[in-house]
């Protein structure tokens, strides 16, 4: 039994899945560990599209699967368990540019992941960023552009938070559609994500998470 919901998750069961995750709750499994399982599950589905088996529609469907294993598991769970996040991150498409598409993939995929997440939206003002880390004391924060004007934008957010004296306190990932490395050293940026997972895998390494 163990495993077979991390495989029927990964796998993009959808009705097997709830049905299987229904067959456990009646029998007394730990709802915990179907949330592990379905944890896991979403590790596998990242990893299959970063090695191209899957592409983002696979990747919504999958997150859509969970949402659907979290609503069935959250009245199991012990109160406070289901609201364990792994830590906050915040994230906004920077001045300028009012693309969101990826960013919201972004947002969704380190929601189901266990992150808390405060979207601040498209065409952010630099203050806005920095306000924002000064009240959630988030250690992670996405900028997201696709825009070639958007770089100046992120560079221009970066200084902003030197400025504000909080640079060593955050981590800064940035990601887009023309996002390189050169781009990223002319930010200032720590990182840059290639897709929604890249985010991911860089919000857990950065905050400790397994």
């Amino acid at each position: 039994m163990a495993g077979k919901l991390a495989k029927l998750l990964s796998d993009l069961k959808e009705p097997e899945a709830l049905a299987f995750v229904e067959k456990a709750l009646g029998e007394g499994v730990d709802p915990m560990d179907l949330l592990g399982e379905a944890k896991e599950a979403m590790n596998i589905v990242g990893q299959r599209f970063a090695s191209e088996e899957y592409f983002i529609p696979d990747l919504v469907f999958s997150g859509e699967i969970l949402k659907g294993i979290v609503k069935m598991l959250e009245p199991h769970l012990k109160k406070g368990e289901e609201a364990e996040r792994l830590g906050k991150v915040v994230i906004g498409t920077v001045a300028g540019d009012i693309h969101d598409i990826g960013k919201n993939l972004v947002v969704f995929m380190l929601d189901v992941n266990g992150f808390e997440v405060l979207d601040l939206g498209i065409d952010v003002p630099v203050q806005k960023f920095v306000d924002a880390i000064k009240e959630t004391g988030t250690k992670v924060v996405g900028l997201s552009g696709f825009l070639t004007l958007a770089f100046e934008s992120m560079k221009e957010t970066m200084e902003a938070i030197k400025s504000a004296g909080l640079r060593d306190k955050v981590k800064v990932m940035i990601g887009g559609g023309q996002i390189t490395e050169e781009i990223r050293k002319y930010t200032g940026a720590d990182a840059y994500g290639k897709d929604a997972m890249a985010g991911v895998s860089l919000a857990k390494q950065w905050l400790g998470a397994k």
